[in-house]
């Protein structure tokens, strides 16, 4: 689920191949409709599927402007990304 307050974006539950692709597109436009700080405070678990949706997302922000900021990224998510190597596209903060 994503909740929405002005700027700030919040994801919940678990960014699992069972659950992203319910988020997908919804994310895809917020992130193109401004500048947005994605905090992902609540996710409870994560799997490859997650970095997908946050790269897909990074890009469209990235094509329409604007700039995508990931705060509180669990520290498995940290891991996979450094693992995959993708640690230095997302913009991952803990």
């Amino acid at each position: 689920m994503i909740r929405e307050d002005g700027p700030r974006l919040a994801l919940e539950g678990p960014l699992t191949l069972a659950t992203v692709a319910g988020l997908v597109e919804e994310g895809r436009s917020l992130v193109a409709s401004a500048d947005r700080l994605l905090d992902l405070a609540a996710v409870t678990q994560v799997d490859s599927a997650a970095l997908a949706l946050l790269l897909s997302w990074v890009r469209a922000a990235r094509s329409a402007g604007r700039q995508l900021t990931i705060v509180h990224a669990p520290a498995p998510l940290v891991s996979l990304a450094a693992l995959y190597d993708v640690d230095t596209i997302l913009p991952l903060g803990r």
